[in-house]
């Protein structure tokens, strides 16, 4: 009777208030501010990103973007390096290119070829299993520069939507580091934003950890709204 077209990460931002504690772990911050926006990022095939606004006495709006192809920047010459290997390879520098599966190979290559070693053809699964293993300090440093820039994207997604009810971290990839991130420079590089810095350390960040996709609670909650505007273009 009814069809309601919604991107995955939309439908994940309509789940975020129903996702139950036992399937969040969080990464630094405080408590959520009650009303608040909310935000959800995560690297998998691509970058996703959307944030849910809950306005009060009406219904939550969850925005829909592309904030996976905003121009990715460097806070070091480490990523200076990178990222400009990136610009030269595919013309843009993207969060994309880098916060995703196919990015972590992208960021493992760019820092070998950089390095003068072999660069060899690996997938997202062994960058992870050869930096944890310690024998390839190429690929150990790519899962570091993944971990820090996913916390920098997100410090700057928190600072663009007021973000105070949360973020929260999706996709494919972030469970699997689960362990890294929270042992990387992550949280450091989310409230390493200068003036706003307090602002941001009061922000809690939750890694979603769940069998079943939130995006398919998301999805039925779109049609709850009964095919009102649940998204809206950003």
């Amino acid at each position: 009777q009814q069809l309601v077209v919604v991107n995955d990460f939309t439908a994940t931002a309509l789940a975020l208030s129903e996702l139950p504690a036992a399937q969040l772990r969080q990464l630094g911050g405080g408590e959520p501010v009650q009303g608040a926006p909310k935000a959800v990022l995560g690297p998998g095939t691509g970058f996703g990103l959307s944030a849910l606004l809950q306005p009060s006495a009406r219904r939550p709006v969850a925005i829909s973007g592309e904030g996976g192809h905003a121009t990715l920047s460097a806070q070091d010459a480490d990523e200076a390096m990178v990222i400009d290997r990136l610009r030269q390879r595919f013309g843009h520098a993207s969060v994309e290119r880098a916060l995703s599966g196919p990015g972590l190979v992208n960021l493992y290559e760019a820092i070998a070829s950089i390095d003068g070693a072999t660069v060899h053809t690996l997938a997202p699964s062994d960058v992870i299993d050869r930096a944890r293993r310690g024998d390839d300090a190429c690929c150990r440093r790519a899962l570091d520069m993944f971990c820090a820039l996913l916390g920098a994207v997100a410090g700057n997604v928190a600072l663009t939507f007021g973000a105070r009810g949360g973020v929260y971290i999706a996709g494919g990839i972030a469970p699997r580091i689960a362990d890294d991130l929270q042992a990387s420079a992550f949280r450091r590089r989310f409230e390493s934003k200068g003036r706003f810095a307090d602002y941001l350390s009061t922000i809690p960040v939750y890694l979603i950890g769940s069998d079943v996709s939130p995006a398919l609670l998301g999805a039925s909650r779109a049609l709850d709204l009964e095919g009102e505007a649940a998204a809206v273009g950003c």
